[in-house]
């Protein structure tokens, strides 16, 4: 037997079981033949030893059987995990991923080496991309003239993110 059925649980609790069935169904068997041979014999037999024993010892038989039929089957699966011990199994070669070689901007450090965004945004930095992109879309410096007198905040107006 293999390592890995020495140590299966199942497997063993098929063995104790039927060995335990072979065992009550001999005991069944030889116990109430055994009552109903000697109560033949002296002439004392009643209805219920002998009818009765028959019944007894046909449920005996059965258990007998079921048992022999685990034992065996235990067997079984004793020779074919042996058979099946034998054959190696080859290595499997794990390609990697197809969503690995993806740089996605906000996992991975080939997008952000130095590590500058995760670090928050000073409010002059802002305001100076602000002003920056401002003055690209007007093509004019100043930022009273870009809004145009607005109530929203420079980051509606601009629709920007602030983080």
């Amino acid at each position: 037997m293999t390592r890995a059925l020495n140590r299966s649980i199942p497997f063993w609790i098929l063995v104790a079981a039927s060995i335990g069935l072979v065992a009550a169904g001999l005991l069944t068997v030889l116990d109430h033949l055994g009552t109903m041979t000697a109560t033949l014999k002296d002439g004392s037999a009643t209805g219920l030893e002998v009818y009765g024993g028959q019944s007894w010892i046909v449920l005996g038989a059965a258990l007998i059987g079921a048992g022999a039929l685990g034992v065996l089957l235990a067997l079984a699966l004793a020779v074919v995990s042996t058979l099946l011990s034998t054959a190696t199994a080859k290595p499997v070669d794990l390609s990697p991923l197809a969503f690995d070689d993806v740089d996605d901007e906000f996992g991975s450090d080939a997008a952000d080496p130095e590590g500058t965004l995760d670090a928050p945004a000073a409010p002059h930095e802002i305001e100076r991309e602000r002003q920056d992109r401002v003055d690209a879309e007007t093509g004019d410096a100043s930022t009273e003239e870009a809004q145009n007198g607005s109530s929203g905040s420079t980051a509606t107006a601009t629709k920007i993110s602030v983080k």
